[in-house]
């Protein structure tokens, strides 16, 4: 088959854990880029975050995409055009922010330079034995400015793309279903990492996002092949023509996928790259 695009995750996928793309792997995408293959970065993480890695992959130069907020925003790399965008209502926002009062989580939503939360000191979240500053780890992660609000419920007057909660893992695991319950049907609710979990709009995800913009490129589901790790990255792998799974992603996500690969600190992507294309 000819592959026309290349979708990747970023964290945990193109990144290794020093929060590094190697060398083997960037010169295995920018090459592909130059034989004609459209390279795509699908994350989580707002368009902010994905910016230096697009640089460094020369994403621009190749008129490149990026799927932001898991699916909710895609930016054109060259035009900085928003081809998708899909956010959930006010009315939505406010109430997922005063639902999330009733537990020991950390809220945060963004606007333009800024990432709004109650607490910049009440920060701190305890992941394999470690103790991570999750607010500072994401606005250095998505070149936020950092703004407090005491109540972001009563704050919130504008649509967001996703409200990202973070928390211990266990607290997580234990409470996640009252923390959906109330909105399972009206929005897209969804883990992204052990500490995260996330509200988007209803129905997105980067599946979505990709077949929305692909198509009208004449880019269809099966002239790609797709990279991911969590479980946020199941639809878009599951979507893709050839659906890849890091040797370090989640059992769910090697269910489904077409074929495991080596992890992300062992250019995994490169590996599969250099046997296809």
């Amino acid at each position: 088959m000819t592959i026309k695009a290349i979708i990747l995750d970023i964290d945990g996928t193109l990144l290794n854990n020093e929060k590094g793309i190697s060398p083997r792997t960037r010169d295995s995408l920018i090459s592909a880029q130059e034989k004609g293959v459209k390279l795509i970065l699908a994350s989580g993480r707002p368009t902010t975050g994905m910016m230096k890695y697009a640089e460094i992959l020369e994403m621009k130069k190749h008129h490149g995409l990026l799927v932001s907020y898991n699916g909710a925003r895609v930016v054109d790399c060259q035009t900085y055009k928003i081809l998708f965008d899909e956010a959930m209502s006010v009315e939505a926002g406010k109430a997922v922010l005063e639902h999330l009062k009733k537990f020991d989580v950390i809220p945060m939503i963004d606007k333009d330079d800024y990432m709004y939360v109650n607490d910049v000191f009440n920060n701190e979240i305890v992941w394999k034995g470690q103790s991570i500053n999750i607010i500072e780890y994401e606005s250095r992660g998505g070149s936020y400015k950092l703004c407090e609000k005491d109540d972001l419920a009563d704050f919130l007057d504008y649509k967001l793309n996703k409200i990202l909660t973070a928390a211990d893992p266990t607290y997580l695991s234990e409470n996640y279903k009252d923390i959906m319950a109330p909105f399972e049907d009206k929005l897209s609710c969804m883990f992204t990492a052990d500490f995260y979990f996330e509200f988007t709009a209803k129905g997105i995800d980067k599946a979505k996002a990709l077949d929305s913009v692909l198509l009208p490129m004449g880019i269809s589901s099966e002239e790609t092949i797709a990279f991911g790790d969590g479980h946020n990255d199941i639809s878009m792998v599951d979507y893709a023509g050839i659906g890849v799974a890091m040797e370090n992603a989640v059992d769910d996500l090697k269910k489904i996928a077409d074929r495991i690969t080596l992890s992300n600190n062992e250019d995994g992507i490169a590996h599969v790259l250099d046997e296809l294309i």
